[in-house]
């Protein structure tokens, strides 16, 4: 059982998501009115990222046995959705920046980016419906696992936009395990690594090991991103404290919400329900100061290294049935790589 350092694993997820962004070229086409929508699909995805979604589908897929070329439409697609949901995010949450440049609804407006969202997301299935090399059954149980994930990420968005309208401020921890899970887990870890899996066996594979550790690590992955936001003079292309600006349950403003006396909830309170855009610096460095001291970053932290361990725990039963790898390694490797990256 080995491990690939986090310099390694960062350049075989440099290599996957190369490989398909150019696979992703035959679908990303350019038609009219182009400057109104399709160079509007095209954005995102030329600004790249990093990769992960589609790296764990070709590394399990490989781990069971497939080749990249069997696979790799499907991370496409993958990708392709994974796209459409931060352009519908970033209006949701009217975030200012992604992936260190304007958002598509401040770049081109609103009404543009809403639709260049619909039609990138209705874009997506078209690599795995295409895809000759795969039998009617398999296209079928990848076009069915699709489906759960754009259920339970839609479901898990919202959660967090009916806390926020509703100002929801009795959540605990479970909560968030809830929404994260839901929100982050499924596509992000879960459902690459179901499809890998699915394709690399030709549907042989057993599924439930596989998603109980992509469920730790999607977790470990999106709390990193919790702490990401709130760690000062953090180069992550994101504005700085954005989910605090923007009153994002984060597991960090769940506990603080749990912790702080009464007057320093009814100040948070007033916080959380005072628009984005007429919420000071100051104020956002409040709340960050009010984390730090109630021990909310902390408890983060903490919680962040319990689903790295359990994802460490569970990486070996899931991948049971399959030889050892330098696929599996680099999963391996992965949970590392999540939970030390600085972006």
């Amino acid at each position: 059982m080995t491990e690939l350092p986090p310099s390694a694993v960062a350049a075989e997820l440099a290599r996957y998501a190369a490989l398909t962004r150019s696979a992703m070229e035959e679908f990303l086409v350019l038609g009219r009115p182009s400057e109104y929508l399709y160079e509007l699909i095209r954005e995102y995805p030329d600004r790249g990222g990093k990769g992960i979604r589609p790296a764990v589908l070709l590394a399990t897929c490989q781990a069971y046995g497939g080749e990249v070329d069997e696979g790799v439409r499907a991370a496409v697609s993958l990708e392709m959705l994974h796209n459409a949901f931060l352009i519908h995010d970033d209006i949701e949450d009217n975030s200012p920046l992604r992936r260190g440049l304007p958002t598509l609804h401040d770049r081109h407006g609103l009404g543009l980016a809403l639709n260049a969202g619909d039609a990138l997301a209705s874009l997506a299935l078209q690599p795995v419906r295409a895809d000759s090399g795969l039998t009617g059954r398999l296209r079928d149980t990848l076009i069915s696992e699709f489906s759960t994930v754009i259920r339970h990420t839609t479901e898990g968005q919202a959660l967090e936009l009916g806390w926020r309208r509703d100002e929801v401020a009795d959540l605990v921890p479970s909560d968030y395990i809830e929404l994260a899970g839901k929100k982050t887990c499924w596509y992000t870890t879960v459902a690459p690594l179901r499809m890998g899996a699915i394709i690399g066996s030709h549907g042989m594979a057993t599924l439930g090991a596989l998603s109980r550790f992509g469920f730790y690590l999607g977790l470990a992955f999106q709390t990193r991103d919790d702490l990401l936001d709130v760690e000062r003079d953090s180069p992550h292309g994101k504005a700085p404290l954005g989910d605090i600006r923007e009153g994002k349950h984060t597991l960090l403003l769940i506990h603080l919400m749990t912790t702080v006396d009464d007057g320093e909830r009814s100040w948070l309170a007033n916080f959380l329900r005072t628009p984005s855009s007429d919420k000071t610096a100051a104020d956002c460095a409040r709340v960050l100061d009010m984390m730090e001291q109630n021990g909310s970053v902390d408890f983060a932290r903490e919680f962040e290294a319990d689903m790295a361990a359990a994802a460490r725990a569970t990486i070996g039963p899931a991948f049971a049935d399959v030889p050892p790898s330098a696929h599996v390694d680099f999963l391996r490797g992965l949970v590392e790589f999540v939970v030390d990256r600085r972006s």
